[in-house]
């Protein structure tokens, strides 16, 4: 892996969780942990991130004021300064908005890929939405026209996400015709994966609430593998990645049988 491309990665790590140990950036890029701690040092000297006790932050602090219904500007709960793959993001979010049909009810993860598609869907009319993200939940608590079912659980602060055996057994009983998932890595091998053992399993409960397992991911995750598996390859019935995607990898992961579509 490219140097520029590492960065790029770790990046869009810390600014996914708005705060990470340089232990969980090792295991997420599959390197060193030394390495992790160097290429930090440069990229904190460089105003990129902020260090934090034993790990480090996005360079600009988040500051979130009460939402309100009337007051959409403060229902943006992510910061997207320093994004490197903030438009690939969107692209994704806008081209999976479209696949959702109006008056469907579907479940969306965590994560900031998720976190637009919610935008996008907040002009579908008569639409259910099933979430354990906050941040999902805040980009559509002003679209009265859209039910939101946010399931309980426990609060982990780092994925912005409730999830646990509450959040689990919450969507055993729920059934939707799309789910919508992101994580850290995506292969044809292992299929969808996550550093974060305490959003896998809850994860798995959302795609198995799911009658189409929708996988977003930008091209910095294609090819990339991390700790535990939340989706199987051959549960994954599209991916939409973004047109920067490594054609090699997009080919292997279409001998899988998963429809790849570039957004």
């Amino acid at each position: 892996m490219l140097i520029a491309e590492r960065r790029q990665r770790l990046l869009a790590a810390v600014h996914d969780r708005g705060y990470a140990s340089f232990r969980e950036l090792a295991v997420v890029l599959g390197i060193s942990e030394s390495t992790v701690r160097r290429d930090l040092r440069s990229m904190v000297a460089d105003g990129l991130l902020t260090p934090t006790r034993g790990g480090v932050g996005p360079a600009t602090p988040r500051h979130r004021d009460p939402v309100t219904p009337a007051e959409p500007s403060a229902m943006r709960t992510e910061d997207t300064q320093g994004d490197p793959v903030r438009a690939e993001r969107e692209a994704i979010a806008a081209h999976a908005a479209g696949l959702v049909q109006p008056g469907s009810a579907v479940l969306l993860g965590p994560g900031r890929t998720t976190t637009a598609l919610a935008r996008r869907l907040a002009g579908i009319s008569h639409l259910t939405v099933v979430t354990n993200s906050i941040p999902v939940t805040r980009e559509l608590i002003g679209s009265p026209q859209i039910d939101v079912v946010l399931t309980g659980g426990a609060l982990r602060r780092s994925i912005g996400a409730v999830v646990g055996p509450i959040t689990e057994q919450v969507l055993q009983g729920l059934r939707g015709a799309q789910v919508f998932l992101s994580g850290e890595g995506v292969t044809g091998e292992r299929g969808l994966t996550t550093p974060n053992v305490f959003a896998a399993a809850t994860d798995q409960a959302l795609m198995a609430a799911g009658r189409q397992v929708v996988v977003l991911a930008d091209h910095t995750k294609l090819g990339h593998d991390t700790m535990c598996q939340t989706v199987p390859s051959d549960r994954i019935d599209v991916l939409v990645t973004d047109d920067a995607a490594n054609p090699d990898v997009v080919r292997g992961l279409r001998a899988e049988g998963i429809d790849v579509q570039i957004a």
